[in-house]
């Protein structure tokens, strides 16, 4: 038989991704082309004695639905830490719980998107984003990242010749996939842009407290007084990602229209998980665990980087994050898809820079390797067969 797909799915393409994981089931590869945290971040004898406790005392509050808004305590409490480590928080702002930031993500696109607006992003960005926001039909913008975050000039011109821009879309703490922060100029500029031409905007910010090196900066959201910016975050990279448990904080308009989407979408999220995260807050607080992580991903990307600076041809230019996961890799020339098929025949997984621009197919000739999942061995082992392929390839 055959199937006829709608126009909003009929042009998606699997996330390159999670096909790359496919790879992975065998022992011997190496993978860099992971997201994910690091098992080592995991408190699972924590976890372990909370759950026990949560089925003891309070089982059916675990397994019975739940509101579609988010289980009451943790919104208080994620609410409490947004206000004190972010400065977010305004008397129209409300929270709602999410099956993780991509949903998050899904939800906004799903509540201010008709087919063939605008939504403006980063070049490159994360692919997860940029599949919701296709799957809506909308008109998809990139606009070049610098090292010190997005092109200004470039986004003022995306915004000017653009019509129905809905809003513009950034990750402006340790961006996925290059690893880049937006510098607090560009902040306040991107703000100014979206005041001037009547856009809003979602901030994602799931790595923002894996600062491991330099100084904070503060989020768009907290200097936006006018409704504008809705803040998208999530408990994956700090606890646990397979709980899937994010949030999303802006007006409460917005806010009370993302509820009524999620209940057609998933009715609630999982609130076992959401019980977890708060008694895991409760009981021991997630200042000290952070801290745990920010010196273990400070290592690891370290050690990366030495390897990386030892073996790479000077040629080759590549970030050196002061936190998050990744590092974004840029050759002088080729296209890494090859590349990529070359490291994986090599055992090597890497994902190619293709995948995070919003331009389906467009050649890039940067990759990108995260740093979370490998151990030392690996890096030491991955690096080396990676630095023999990258510093004679031709592309």
């Amino acid at each position: 038989m055959n199937y006829t797909f709608s126009d909003k799915v009929n042009d998606m393409r699997p996330s390159a991704i999670r096909e790359i994981f496919k790879s992975l089931a065998n022992p011997e590869v190496i993978s860099f082309a992971a997201g994910n945290p690091s098992a080592l971040s995991f408190p699972v004898e924590k976890m372990k004695n909370i759950a026990e406790q949560i089925f003891l005392c309070r089982p059916t509050d675990a397994l019975q639905y739940s509101v579609t808004e988010g289980y009451a305590p943790l919104i208080k409490q994620i609410n409490e830490r947004l206000k004190e480590n972010f400065s977010i928080g305004n008397d129209y702002d409300e929270t709602i719980i999410t099956s993780g930031g991509q949903q998050g993500i899904d939800l906004t696109t799903k509540v201010l998107c008709n087919e063939g607006d605008t939504i403006i992003c980063e070049n490159p960005s994360f692919i997860g984003a940029l599949n919701a926001f296709r799957s809506y039909n909308t008109n998809l913008v990139g606009v070049d990242v610098e090292d010190d975050g997005i092109n200004l000039t470039l986004l003022e011109s995306a915004l000017k010749a653009n019509k129905n821009v809905r809003f513009i879309y950034i990750i402006p703490t340790f961006q996925n996939p290059s690893g880049i922060t937006t510098s607090l100029v560009k902040r306040k500029a991107v703000l100014s842009l979206a005041e001037k031409y009547n856009v809003l905007i979602l901030e994602d910010n799931p790595y923002g407290e894996l600062r491991f090196a330099g100084e904070e900066l503060p989020t768009i959201k907290s200097m936006d007084t006018e409704g504008r910016v809705l803040y998208c975050s999530s408990f994956s990279k700090i606890l646990s990602a397979g709980m899937r448990v994010g949030f999303l904080c802006g007006n409460r308009e917005l806010i009370q229209k993302v509820v009524v989407v999620k209940q057609v979408n998933d009715v609630h999220t999982n609130i076992f998980f959401q019980m977890l995260a708060s008694s895991f807050i409760d009981i021991y607080g997630l200042d000290e665990h952070i801290a745990s992580i920010k010196e273990l991903y400070k290592q690891k990307c370290g050690f990366m980087l030495s390897q990386m600076d030892e073996k790479f041809d000077k040629r080759i230019k590549y970030t050196r994050p002061e936190g998050g996961l990744f590092i974004w890799v840029t050759m002088p020339q080729g296209d890494t898809v090859e590349l990529a098929k070359k490291a994986i025949d090599n055992k090597v997984a890497i994902v190619p820079g293709t995948t995070f621009c919003p331009v389906q197919g467009e050649r890039s000739s940067s990759f990108r390797l995260n740093f979370s999942t490998p151990s030392d061995e690996q890096i030491v082992c991955g690096i080396d067969k990676l630095s023999k392929i990258i510093n004679n390839f031709k592309g």
